[in-house]
Formats: structure tokens, C-alpha cells, sequence
């Protein structure tokens, strides 16, 4: 028997044994490394299973113009890495369409940056013109820059959205809520024309800082009118008064107005009523009301209640016209 041949042979399998353990060993304490050499394969992309990173911290102004969808004349900027030659800089048309090296017109009007990125990727890749591309949509320019700021503002218009803008800065560059503003706003995101989001108000802006919310370019804002009365004649201080508290009675506004004049002919008082017919008179039996002898009356929104003077007389026709009047130049009183 040869001891040097068997020696060798046994030598030949722990050497065989150790590198196959080593192996395994090396197998079981680093998948990642297995992971990374032989990347998953899922349909058309390839992927490689790393370590999960945290996300990029980004603004609520981010976030949410990423919800924006692309419109005519919006200018996008489209890059394929790895491949610069396909780096295009286009203006969506009339169509709703931008044109792109290699797959011709694409139709992006209506989709968001993301989806668009989408659709770009699988047009070159189903076309075979780029293997696994990865897709990137930047919008240079949003064919609307600003946010349209209409109703109870000094200045209704359009205004410049640079960067990240909120409720309050667009109002305050507006010139502020007329005195006829009322207690709720209507946002309209331009991406979401059939959803307005109604943003309550206070008195005070400051108190409420829930309702600053941020403001994107194409949103409109619509600061309603408020609900107001008018009490004007033979009072004390003729007003327009807010009804934002709820309705007001014919005794809560007399009172409100300080009270009836010494020459008020209170037998005469009446209510303009502004109805889908056009204007009407209600008679107001103001002296029982006061005594508590007639039921109190609840007003509308835009009534006028009118009482007139017991010096003269009216001619017929014209206490609604003195009383249209005299609404219009009165001042406009917010109650607490």
C-alpha cells in the first residue's frame, strides 16, 4: 500500500471540504453581496436589492407640484440617462402633445410629471430604441405662473406664484378682504377643477394659521361676498350689517342701528326684498313689533329694512328707490 499516494488523497478532500464550507459560510453572512452580483429581474427593468434608503426630504410645495398636471404650453425638459443625445427641451402644443426623438409625438396633456416619465419609458422601450431607460420630466415653465384672486379683495387679478406661496401672502398681495368679505374661501386646484376645497376664516387671519394653507400656480381663489342687511331711514346709524352669526330679526337690527329716530314714522317702516323678480315691499308693522304686540320678523340676506321719516310723505314708488339708495352708500358694520 502506497501511505504517500492515500496521504495526498486526504489531503485532496479536507482542502475540497473546506473550500465548499467556506463558501456556504460566506453564502449565509452576505446576501446582500449575492443579491448585488445577480441583480432580480421584473419584466422589462432590471432592479437590485440594496439597502433601503431614507426618503429625500422635500417642501409641501414639492409634494404638491407633483400632483400638478401638464397643459398646453407648458415647457418640459426630457432627459434619458445615460443617453444625452435624446435630452429634449419641448412646448406641449394645442394638442396636448410634445415631440421627441426616436418616438415621434407623445400625448402629455392631463397627466402629471411622473406619469408622463411613465409613458415616455415604455414608448422607447416597447419600441426597442433604449433597453431598460430611465425616463426624467422636468417642467421648466407651467403655462400659468400665477393664481387668479377674485371676489371680496381690494384688487381681484392674477398673481405670480414664485416659489412656495400661501393663502395669506396671495390675499395680503391683493390688497386685503373688502369690508363685504365673508367668513369662507373657495380654493379651485387647476388639476382638480370639479373638487374647491372651503377654507373657514376668523376676523382675526392670525388666530386661525390652520386655514394658511399653500397655494399652487393656476389655483383660483374666491373670496366669498357675506350675507349682509341693511337698516337705513330714520335710525340712529344707518348700517349694513354681516350675517355671518346667523339671521338677524327686524328687532336685532333696529337695535344694531341704534335704535329708531324721534321723527321716525314707524307705522310706515317696510322691507326691499331682492327676490329672482326683482325688487318687492314687505309692510313691517314696526310700532307693534317694538311693543311686542306682532310677531318679530326674520330677515334675508340683502334685505333693507326701511324706516321712513313722519315730516314728509313718500310719493308712491319712491321709498323703494330712497331706500336703495341709502343701502348703497351705508356703511358695512361686522358684528362679533
Amino acid at each position: 500500500m502506497d501511505f504517500s499516494t492515500s496521504s495526498t488523497r486526504r489531503s485532496s478532500a479536507k482542502f475540497a471540504y473546506g473550500w465548499v464550507f467556506s463558501f456556504v459560510l460566506l453564502a449565509t453572512l452576505s446576501p446582500e453581496v449575492k443579491a448585488e452580483q445577480e441583480p432580480t429581474k421584473t419584466g422589462t427593468t432590471v432592479e437590485k436589492t440594496t439597502a433601503p434608503a431614507l426618503p429625500p426630504t422635500e417642501s409641501s410645495a414639492t409634494r404638491s407640484s407633483s400632483l400638478l398636471r401638464l397643459e398646453a404650453g407648458d415647457l418640459v425638459e426630457v432627459g434619458v440617462y445615460n443617453v444625452p443625445e435624446l435630452t429634449t427641451k419641448a412646448r406641449v402644443s394645442t394638442k396636448g402633445e410634445i415631440y421627441l426623438p426616436l418616438i415621434d409625438y407623445v400625448h402629455v396633456a392631463g397627466l402629471t410629471a411622473e406619469e408622463a416619465e411613465g409613458l415616455i419609458q415604455k414608448r422607447l422601450s416597447d419600441g426597442g430604441f433604449v433597453k431598460s431607460p430611465h425616463v426624467t420630466l422636468f417642467v421648466d415653465q407651467y403655462a400659468s405662473q400665477g393664481a387668479s384672486v377674485l371676489g371680496e379683495v381690494a384688487r381681484p387679478g392674477v398673481y405670480p406664484v414664485p416659489g412656495e406661496q400661501r393663502l395669506f401672502d396671495l390675499i395680503s398681495v391683493a390688497g386685503g378682504f373688502t369690508e363685504r368679505a365673508g367668513r369662507s374661501i373657495a380654493i379651485t386646484h387647476r388639476d382638480q377643477p370639479d373638487k374647491p376645497i372651503t377654507v373657514p376664516l376668523t376676523r382675526n387671519v392670525t388666530d386661525d394659521p390652520e386655514s394658511n394653507i399653500p397655494i399652487l400656480p393656476g389655483d383660483t381663489i374666491i373670496v366669498h361676498k357675506a350675507d349682509l342687511i341693511y337698516v337705513v331711514g330714520e335710525v340712529g346709524r344707518p348700517s349694513g350689517f354681516l350675517m355671518d352669526s346667523g339671521h338677524l330679526t327686524v328687532l336685532q337690527a333696529i337695535a344694531l342701528a341704534g335704535g329708531t329716530t324721534r321723527t321716525a314714522n314707524l307705522g310706515g317702516a317696510r322691507i326691499i326684498h331682492r327676490g329672482p323678480d326683482g325688487l318687492s315691499e314687505v309692510p313691517v308693522e314696526l310700532s307693534k313689533i317694538l311693543r311686542a304686540k306682532a310677531p318679530d320678523i326674520k330677515m334675508q340676506a340683502d334685505d333693507i329694512l326701511f324706516v321712513p321719516t313722519s315730516t314728509a310723505k313718500l310719493i308712491a314708488g319712491r321709498a323703494m328707490e330712497a331706500a336703495t339708495q341709502a343701502a348703497t352708500a351705508a356703511s358695512i358694520v361686522a358684528l362679533p
